[in-house]
């Protein structure tokens, strides 16, 4: 039984960064996915991938999972870029310093 703790990263469906503030701590799967012959879904018999913690800090996640006996790995956050500043209304400035592309 293996747990990966991580800071998730923003979809490209997330404008904002309300849900980027917990750590999860997620088990391995012990098991592939197969697909159900009858349906067609995927099916799995580990239930431990249904599972997933949210914690504060990742010395939360860590002391959880030292507390329950569970092999973890930390997954460092990767630093996000910067959206740039620039309106839609910069691109019709009178002192705009760039050429035109259209």
């Amino acid at each position: 039984m293996k747990a990966r703790i991580y800071k998730p990263s923003k979809t490209a469906m997330q404008s904002g960064k309300a849900a980027l503030k917990n750590w999860l701590l997620e088990y391995e799967p012990e098991q592939p996915k197969a697909v159900e012959p009858l349906m067609g879904w995927t099916a799995s018999g580990d239930m431990r991938q249904q599972i997933s913690l949210r914690f504060e800090t990742a010395e939360e996640a860590v002391a959880y999972a030292a507390r329950n006996n569970i092999s973890y790995e930390i997954e460092q956050e990767t630093p996000s870029a910067e959206a740039s500043t620039a309106s839609y209304s910069d691109n019709f400035r009178a002192d705009r310093k760039g050429l035109w592309t259209h």
